[in-house]
């Protein structure tokens, strides 16, 4: 009986997947689905986030050979909403290259990857890599930024609807990058009222009818946006790795990720920042 009480406990106990990195020709296929704009069905494997870091190389390693330098770095799941809906409750880093940035205005395939999205972001600009690394509080951050500028994020979740959109799937596809949008530059002053100003910030995602299908503001991410330049400045010092002079930070979604429409053109706009909005705007053909 003391058997059998035992095996059926053993029964009941749910079996714990155990990680593993996925084989090559799984990753080389994940990425050849990327350049091909079509779902992926997955890497086959439970991994660990140490595994997706490593799988994250050897990815961006095939899918970016015509994609240009790197540019930057992108934080993804920096918003409690978004960590909600895809299943990661801790920000994540990707690799910016210089093919996926965009001048605003643009005009972009509605089918610009295998499963796109939209969503409202921002971007920070390096102007001090040596002072960035060394930040501690956001107004430091906000010292050795030259500048902010106004981002529509186009992100690509690749994946066949029924891969579970994980912290460790997300990582290894590169958090997703595919293309942005880039407005002009916003100049902020390095003073305490503008990293209150990076907090307050509304944001809004208006369709070309002039309705607001979405938005937020900038304590959306991490509570200041400067917040976020400091996780990826302690993301790259735990992996010694460094900024330059120059690079791109992706902060993160203002918004719901929302699908594009051939057609439509979206306009995110920032009041609160400057005298007057800023924008950037893409139109989806």
């Amino acid at each position: 009986m003391r058997r059998m009480a035992w095996m059926v406990v053993f029964l009941l106990v749910p079996v714990l997947a155990v990680a593993e990195m996925p084989p090559d020709e799984n990753i080389k296929a994940v990425a050849e689905s990327w350049l091909a704009k079509k779902p992926a069905k997955g890497f086959g494997v439970t991994m660990s986030m140490s595994e997706a870091a490593v799988v994250q190389t050897r990815y961006t390693a095939l899918i970016s050979k015509d994609l240009g330098n790197m540019v930057g770095y992108k934080a993804g799941l920096t918003n409690p909403a978004v960590q909600n809906r895809l299943n990661y409750d801790k920000p994540i880093r990707g690799t910016l290259f210089a093919k996926m940035i965009l001048p605003g205005p643009a005009r972009v395939p509605a089918a610009f990857g295998s499963r796109p999205v939209y969503e409202a972001d921002m971007v920070a600009v390096v102007g001090d890599a040596a002072k960035a690394m060394t930040a501690k509080s956001p107004l430091e951050a906000l010292q050795a930024l030259k500048e902010i500028r106004p981002f529509i994020e186009l992100p690509d979740l690749i994946f066949d609807p029924h891969v579970k959109p994980d912290g460790p799937n997300l990582l290894a596809i590169n958090v997703g990058a595919r293309l942005g949008v880039l407005g002009d530059p916003i100049i902020l002053p390095a003073t305490a009222e503008s990293v209150e100003k990076l907090a307050a910030v509304k944001i809004e995602v208006v369709d070309q009818a002039g309705a607001v299908v979405g938005g937020g503001k900038g304590a959306d991410v991490l509570n200041n946006p400067l917040n976020v330049v400091l996780w990826i400045v302690d993301s790259l010092k735990a992996e010694g790795k460094t900024l330059k002079n120059g690079d791109l930070l992706s902060l993160g979604s203002f918004s719901a990720l929302l699908p594009p429409k051939a057609g439509s053109t979206i306009t995110v706009r920032y009041t609160g920042l400057a005298s007057v909005p800023a924008e950037v705007t893409v139109t989806f053909e």
